[in-house]
């Protein structure tokens, strides 16, 4: 089996995806623009071979690429990035050697969160009112609706980026002043938590592995106004988010691949689904997955891929916690990370610096947590995000 692997350094975390899948005999072939003596060790003894591009904006060069791996290896089973941004070129690339998987007729629904809604009511899934808007004059019949304020994002667009909450008028017409040129997306303002339904589903549409990470804030207040981030996964997952998380994998035919589904659970505990992302959740969430269940799923899902049986027992014997903290400007934590750490070394399973291109919506520097209870997370990331200037 072929699998070719874009992009296979970044996140750094995911050179054990190309490790697990060599360990399960799947030929790995990574493309990038990484310089190979750049990468990781352990990532090159996994691959079989290493095509470097200049630009992988570039699709010519990805399409070489794909071509010269054709032409040395035989048919391309696989090609998967795990990543968000290179979504719809992975797509382009399936299409053009047809290969399993999503292929372009298949990206509207899962990259315009406009279609997304659509295929949410379809599957019975409650959503906010909104709609794709292109002047103020459209914007100001929604608004007469739903009220202020309303949440303005890119109909296709990636995390927080560029993404307004909307009060008053003053910053309706501030918006259509400084808006990027692209479709946006308008919404009533949900009131609530976020909520996941995340998991791994094989190559029949079949949930093979769930979960649920519960956010105590919502990622554009993060970026927004600089706070820190915490998020911490359920051992049991509510019913009612586990039925809708089900029709809306179904619904969106996801078929051997991470899913990471949104929701707002609001203070009635109603659940509004917010969005779906085809690809692991981001940041540390594959390690947590790994903590809170004493599994590895990178292995899992090379597993599945080989065609071999998943071996998941997924009991969730522990909360798992992620505390990401902004260490920049004018920000003063009332503790340092060393004293953080002393304090609460018996729950700290992982800690290191993030990724500047993550820094802004996860945070600087990460610390990961776990218990069996939840309180003492709670009460470790209390200590650890207190700030001097809050």
């Amino acid at each position: 089996m072929n699998y070719v692997f874009v992009s296979p350094y970044f996140p750094s975390n995911f050179k054990y995806f190309a490790i697990r899948l060599k360990e399960e005999g799947v030929n790995v072939l990574g493309v990038g623009s990484e310089p190979y003596d750049n990468l990781d060790p352990e990532l090159k003894s996994a691959m079989t071979e290493y095509f470097k591009v200049d630009d992988m904006e570039d699709y010519s060069q990805m399409l070489k690429a794909c071509g010269y791996f054709t032409f040395k290896y035989g048919k391309i089973d696989r090609i998967e990035s795990h990543n968000e941004y290179w979504l719809e070129q992975d797509a382009q690339l399936r299409t053009d050697f047809n290969v399993f998987g999503f292929k372009n007729e298949d990206m509207a629904s899962v990259k315009f969160k406009s279609k997304m809604k659509e295929v949410f009511r379809s599957a019975k899934v409650p959503v906010a009112r909104g709609k794709v808007i292109k002047t103020p004059e459209e914007a100001k019949a929604l608004i007469k609706e739903t009220g202020y304020p309303v949440c303005a994002k890119p109909d296709n667009g990636v995390g927080a980026a560029n993404t307004y909450k909307i009060k008053n008028d003053a910053d309706l017409d501030r918006f259509f002043e400084t808006k990027p040129d692209t479709d946006y997306i308008m919404e009533e303002f949900i009131e609530g938590e976020i909520h996941t339904f995340d998991g791994l589903v094989d190559r029949s549409g079949d949930v093979v592995f769930m979960n649920s990470f519960i956010f105590d804030k919502g990622v554009m207040e993060t970026v927004n106004d600089q706070l820190d981030m915490f998020y911490y996964s359920q051992r049991e997952i509510p019913e009612d988010l586990k039925k809708l998380g089900l029709a809306a994998v179904k619904a969106f035919n996801l078929r051997e691949r991470f899913f990471h589904i949104e929701f707002f659970r609001q203070k009635d505990q109603k659940l509004i689904g917010l969005e779906v992302n085809v690809r692991p959740p981001g940041g540390l969430s594959m390690d947590m997955f790994n903590f809170s269940n004493d599994l590895d799923f990178f292995s899992q899902y090379a597993k599945l891929v080989a065609g071999k049986p998943v071996e998941i027992d997924a009991k969730r014997p522990y909360y798992c916690a992620y505390v990401g903290l902004k260490q920049r400007g004018l920000i003063r934590h009332s503790h340092s990370t060393s004293d953080s750490l002393d304090k609460f070394g018996d729950l700290v399973v992982h800690h290191g610096p993030i990724a500047s291109i993550f820094a802004a919506a996860i945070g600087d520097y990460a610390i990961v947590v776990r218990s069996p209870e939840l309180e003492p997370l709670k009460e470790a990331s209390r200590f650890i995000m207190a700030r001097e200037n809050a």
